[in-house]
Formats: C-alpha cells, sequence, structure tokens
C-alpha cells in the first residue's frame, strides 16, 4: 500500500510509524502493548481489505484516531491535537466538548468558550 501525504508524495505503508505514533499517545496510561499491537493490526487490517492501492495519510490519521477514542480519552486527545495540528487551548476544549455528555457542562461552558476564542 502507498500512502498519499498531504504533500502528494507517496511513501510505503510503515506499520513501525503507526506503532510509534500509538505509543506516544499512549504513554503513561493504563494500556498494554499487546493492546497497542492488537490497535495497530486492526488498522492495517481494514486499510488492505480496502483493497485501495494508494490511501491517502488523511485516512490513517483518522482510523487511528477512531482506535484510540475507543481504547483511552486522554490518548485520543494527545494524538488528535498533534495530527488535528491544534493551535491553541480553545482546539483542545472544542475536542474535549465533544467527549463529555451535553448535561455534564456548564451551562456558561460555550460564553467561557467563545471568550478563550476571542483571546487568540
Amino acid at each position: 500500500i502507498m500512502i498519499v501525504k498531504k504533500d502528494n508524495r507517496r511513501e510505503e505503508f510503515n506499520r513501525e510509524k503507526i506503532l510509534t505514533g500509538i505509543m506516544k499517545a499512549c504513554e503513561k496510561r493504563a494500556i498494554s502493548m499487546d493492546q497497542i499491537e492488537a490497535m495497530v493490526d486492526e488498522i492495517e487490517q481494514g486499510l488492505r481489505e480496502g483493497n485501495d492501492r494508494e490511501v491517502p495519510s488523511k485516512r490513517v490519521g483518522e482510523k487511528i484516531i477512531e482506535a484510540l477514542k475507543k481504547i483511552d480519552d486522554v490518548a485520543y486527545v494527545r494524538f488528535a491535537s498533534v495530527y488535528r495540528e491544534f493551535k491553541d487551548v480553545a482546539d483542545f476544549i472544542e475536542e474535549l466538548k465533544g467527549l463529555l455528555p451535553k448535561d455534564c457542562l456548564p451551562a456558561e461552558f460555550d460564553t467561557v468558550l467563545d471568550k478563550t476564542h476571542d483571546r487568540s
């Protein structure tokens, strides 16, 4: 499988790159190496089953994000913050809002978020 990068360069699929990225996101979390390996296996299998000879790097990144989201919220946010290039705290807050149930957020949360965005 060839991975098509954002700048249209192509490089051979590299399982180690996925493994390294997930391991960094999972650092100091209660996630075993077996769980990490299983995630990488699932991602690789999903890409190979698609029968596409070329896969956009964006699809690989999103598959990693989906896998991490199922396992650990902190690892998910760590990876997403780098992959999606969060610019500031407001980007983190937006992502975290998606993880919390609506009734868990105080009514004034969006007002605080708007003020945080105004500073950037």
